[in-house]
């Protein structure tokens, strides 16, 4: 049977849930697209529900093409989209990068893609980080939120390996590819570290550049890319 009443409870519910907002949401995100449902599919990560435009051949709860349109958070609307299960992982090496403060969520959800893209084990979000659930941050993740294990809450000194602060004023540059487990801690791009996550790393390392600074996604992902690069002969 096809949704086509925009009073619809479930379509009322994914609406809610699509923009995240309150209590009774916490636990279960919406991704859109047919990419990340198949990147869902790809990593094993069954959806509660699916809801499909009407037509489109695609399975799932059908929906008149418009309401899903209404629903959709994308410019363009989507053909699909479904609600998913959070889930949350313990901290995992041998490589693994840790955000503090970093509060915007397409930075969160690059990072995440960044993370994938370079085989980091996890990503670790400290506090002040936005939700990696949120629709925003599972966008810009592109399908990433599906492989790469999050983990929440985890003091400084029980992240994997030795801990290696990224400061646009450390002494040394960062150089790669790193022997044995590390976490990587990244902040935000205005406020860099606070002081006592600095003090408390193990080392501090900076990325030399020609500008002001770098945002925090694109902090990361050089990072990322120094610490796994294979050298050249």
């Amino acid at each position: 049977m096809t949704i086509a009443s925009p009073h619809n409870q479930k379509l009322k519910e994914l609406r809610r849930l699509a923009r995240r907002r309150g209590r009774e949401d916490a636990g279960r995100f919406v991704a859109e697209g047919e990419d990340l449902l198949a990147a869902a599919d790809a990593a094993g990560w069954p959806a509660l529900e699916r809801f499909v435009a009407a037509g489109s051949g695609l399975a799932g709860t059908e929906v008149e093409p418009e309401l899903l349109r209404r629903v959709s958070g994308l410019g363009s609307g989507t053909r699909a989209l479904a609600v998913f299960q959070e889930r949350w992982s313990a901290p995992a090496g041998p490589l693994a990068v840790y955000l503090h403060g970093v509060g915007d969520p397409g930075n969160v959800g690059t990072i995440l893609r960044s993370a994938h893209a370079f085989g980091a084990a996890c990503v670790v979000l400290g506090p002040g980080c936005a939700d990696p659930f949120g629709p925003k941050a599972v966008r810009a993740s592109m399908g990433a939120i599906f492989s790469v294990p999050v983990a929440r809450g985890v003091p400084l000194g029980e992240l994997p390996g030795r801990t290696i602060a990224l400061d646009a004023r450390g002494a040394q540059p960062l150089r790669g590819p790193l022997d044995g487990e590390a976490t990587l801690l990244v902040g935000a791009e205005r406020d860099g570290l606070p002081a006592d996550v600095l003090a408390a790393a193990d080392e501090t390392r900076s990325i030399p550049i020609h500008g002001d600074s770098l945002n925090a996604a694109m902090a990361a992902t050089v990072a990322l890319y120094e610490t796994t690069r294979v050298p050249t002969a």
